[in-house]
């Protein structure tokens, strides 16, 4: 990740030669921002270490020399204009203009293999889309859920992050709501009463600082999905398959598999994953709401977070960013969180244990390498690629599958004791579906009695119906 966040980088030398190597007259030089008088955030908790009557040192002469010394004009007028980019943001929890924008600027940088982002050329979305066709083909025979992607598109990074940010806000806002709050109890609690501007300031500031760090996490990211649906979660629009050409390449690069062979197996990934969101319509707020859930339990570590806070030196930002690195949340140890957590871990894994049965079915007898890339995938999946963790570290949570293997058995399980019909049946409503203690006992589950919902449903529609009729008739007979 950068280690300019903010956009604050270090002073570049000006073609006038020695004029941008001078230092600050009061010593302001590169240790002005570091350690001792001249940062203005190192003395006071709340970063007014050297404004007037606060008592810092340089205060009474010039306020801001001590915090801004070492900044070339240049440089200076940059660090003003995303300060007061910071400070003006009065929306919510998560400044998304920003994450956007530093987001688009990792995604322009590379990824750390030195390959850059490329529009998607013709013959690579002609490749997509027969690849999401013919995998649709593949799994009509493996699947009762018709097709679920209306349209299938090949996406640059940059589009992905464009076309994700709605979801990546879904995820991220309880959290970043939680750590709003908090900035507000750093204060002692005798000052939170006058100090209402400055409570806003943190928390308009705490905006910006989820902003940066989620833009660098969602766009290192999209240097390693190849689809919408990577996480387990659907991301992109509803109904749209996609793929992005140049992170596949990168992917089988080293596989020793052929070019098409891997795309084809992503595709029916994406693909069965398009299915199961298109035409389970209660999944999609399940697995958000047991984010949420999960996220409503995080605490934050107001330690780190007051620590932070106060050694925030807009000549030294990656110090904050460092405090964010190292995470400050932890879920809390309560019968309530393990709960919500095994929820949430026990729904990725079913969606990510039913593709990944479904995908191998439709791909053992057709695609030699089958084997090879299920493993592969259930690899990456299990371990998360290096932006991954660093999500999981900036809002404490961790979107992986941790019994994807569990899950799959099972599901294989039904399939040779149901059949097709009887596993995807159980899609049907939400308490149908096996349970973490389940994926201990699949055998159980797979030969247990299930309610069937759709005679219930149907039981009471004819009740229903039956009222009707019965006040119908009483209304004739008066």
């Amino acid at each position: 990740m950068s280690d300019t966040p903010f956009g604050f980088g270090p002073p570049e030398e000006p073609e006038n030669g020695d004029e941008g190597k001078k230092k600050d007259p009061a010593g302001g030089g590169q240790g002005s921002g570091g350690q001792g008088g001249g940062n203005p955030f190192g003395a006071n908790p709340f970063g007014f270490g050297g404004l007037p009557g606060m008592g810092g040192p340089g205060g009474a002469d010039n306020p801001f020399a001590a915090m801004f010394g070492s900044l070339n004009p240049n440089d200076l007028g940059a660090a003003f204009q995303q300060l007061g980019q910071m400070l003006s943001y009065e929306g919510g929890p998560v400044n998304w203009d920003m994450a956007k924008q530093i987001a688009r600027q990792v995604v322009a940088q590379g990824t750390p293999d030195g390959t850059k982002d490329a529009s998607v050329g013709p013959a690579e979305k002609a490749a997509v889309e027969e690849a999401v066709r013919l995998a649709d083909l593949w799994l009509d025979g493996v699947t009762s859920l018709p097709s679920g992607a209306s349209t299938s598109v090949a996406w640059s990074r940059a589009e992905w992050v464009e076309a994700t940010l709605p979801a990546w806000q879904q995820l991220v806002d309880p959290v970043a709501e939680r750590v709003g709050a908090a900035m507000g109890d750093v204060l002692p609690e005798e000052m939170q009463a006058m100090a209402g501007p400055l409570i806003g300031m943190m928390r308009s500031m705490g905006g910006a600082m989820f902003g940066q760090q989620i833009g660098q996490a969602v766009g290192a990211l999209a240097g390693e999905v190849v689809g919408s649906t990577d996480v387990g979660l659907p991301l992109g629009p509803a109904g749209k398959a996609a793929l992005l050409p140049l992170n596949i390449e990168s992917f089988g690069k080293d596989l020793g598999v052929p070019k098409d062979e891997v795309r084809l197996y992503l595709a029916l990934r994406e693909a069965a994953h398009q299915r199961l969101f298109a035409h389970v319509p209660w999944l999609r707020s399940h697995l958000f709401g047991a984010v949420e859930g999960y996220a409503r339990g995080i605490k934050v570590d107001t330690s780190k977070l007051e620590e932070a806070v106060g050694q925030l030196d807009p000549t030294h930002p990656e110090q904050l960013q460092e405090a964010l690195q190292q995470g400050m949340f932890q879920p809390e140890d309560t019968p309530e969180q393990k709960a919500a957590l095994a929820r949430l871990e026990t729904a990725l894994a079913l969606v990510e244990g039913w593709v990944d049965a479904v995908v191998h079915e439709a791909a053992k007898s057709r695609l030699t390498s089958a084997d090879a890339l299920r493993e592969t995938l259930r690899r990456r999946r299990a371990s998360g690629g290096p932006a991954e963790q660093t999500f999981a570290t900036l809002i404490g949570l961790e979107l992986r599958p941790r019994r994807l293997r569990d899950a799959s058995r099972l599901w294989a399980s039904l399939t040779d004791a149901r059949g097709v019909d009887g596993r995807d049946d159980l899609w049907e409503h939400p308490d149908m579906l096996p349970t973490a203690s389940d994926l201990d006992d699949p055998d159980g589950f797979v030969h247990r009695e299930q309610l069937d919902f759709s005679e219930i449903d149907k039981m009471l529609g004819e009740a229903a119906r039956g009222d009707g009729d019965d006040e119908g008739k009483d209304d004739g007979a008066k």
